[in-house]
């Protein structure tokens, strides 16, 4: 914390400061505890009325009163990485967004309006990395129309936690009643020690997603429209490890894009989970990108999935920031 010369804790924050990472110390208002203070880092999102609005990196709001601060400084707006590769949240959200296309869109500004039938929120959302071109109500009356009309419901795709993510807007949606329903993770980590993690050679490549792969993969049902979304993207790969009867053991998806190859739809048989196999999905796909010249990998994994988390976290991938899908109830339909 700021700490004057005098050896005083010290507020040197202000409302001016709105939008800028903090990190604060306040007094205590718990009965329960024997700690005097709490402390709190995140970007302020609001200073109004006495309260300070303070988003965390996973996109959790904290309300702090103005009379319990105790100190408070402006910090960097994101840490240095500790472990995998550098990227910027631009380039990261550019990456996945070509991954995982839509089959139809449409520009607003610097928003992407995004609709694939409702097949998952991230081909049926607002994609917004810059200025709409107008005020944000108006925009916002745009994104429900444009949804409204695909018979949808209106979805904003926001990102917290980097530097360049969306934690203002994120506050703006909450004070106009949007919902967060999903916020997940996007992960980083280097390629090459995923392709050495297992033997791969009984893993079966495609350039497309056949009968049996979509047998295994979680969504039953799969649309044409789907399966234009599934095989979106630069270079995509399907991998399959052949199981005994139908359905495969086990699956996989993986999209090259430069230097970047992106993991997505890694299932396992769930009789046969904890052998690996997940390991030895993502160590064929793996290789099969660094034939491409990709050299680092990203991934998307929810909060509550400790099982994913701790394989990825055992493949070297940790969290390079949090993403949300915040959703308008009053326009469309689900």
């Amino acid at each position: 914390m700021e700490i004057s010369a005098a050896g005083r804790l010290e507020v040197r924050i202000t409302a001016a400061d709105v939008g800028k990472r903090v990190s604060v110390r306040c007094l205590t208002d718990a009965e329960d505890t024997t700690e005097k203070f709490t402390d709190t880092v995140g970007v302020l999102t609001s200073w109004d009325s006495g309260v300070l609005t303070i988003t965390r990196k996973g996109g959790e709001s904290v309300r702090i009163s103005e009379s319990s601060l105790v100190a408070g400084k402006v910090v960097p707006a994101a840490p240095a990485r500790r472990r995998g590769p550098s990227a910027t949240y631009a380039e990261l959200a550019h990456v996945s967004s070509r991954a995982w296309r839509p089959v139809e869109s449409e520009r607003l500004g610097e928003w992407e309006l995004r609709a694939a039938a409702g097949f998952t929120r991230r081909a049926n959302s607002v994609l917004p990395l810059g200025d709409p071109g107008p005020p944000l109500d108006e925009a916002l009356a745009v994104v429900r129309r444009w949804y409204g009309d695909r018979g949808l419901p209106a979805y904003v795709q926001t990102a917290t936690g980097a530097e360049g993510t969306q934690e203002l807007l994120c506050a703006e949606l909450e004070q106009r009643g949007w919902t967060r329903e999903v916020t997940a993770e996007l992960w980083v980590g280097a390629l090459a020690p995923v392709a050495d993690r297992a033997d791969a050679s009984g893993v079966v490549l495609s350039r497309s997603a056949d009968e049996a792969w979509l047998a295994r993969y979680q969504r039953k049902g799969v649309s044409e429209v789907a399966l234009k979304v599934l095989g979106s993207g630069p270079s995509v790969w399907f991998a399959t490890v052949p199981g005994e009867g139908a359905e495969p053991a086990a699956i996989g998806r993986c999209v090259v894009d430069g230097r970047w190859a992106g993991f997505a739809a890694v299932e396992v048989d769930p009789a046969l989970r904890r052998r690996g196999l997940g390991s030895v999905v993502m160590a064929a796909l793996a290789s099969r990108a660094l034939e491409e010249g990709a050299s680092a990998a990203w991934l998307q994994v929810e909060a509550d999935n400790m099982g994913a988390r701790a394989l990825y976290s055992g493949m070297g991938f940790s969290a390079h920031h949090a993403y949300h899908h915040y959703r308008d109830d009053r326009g469309g339909s689900s």
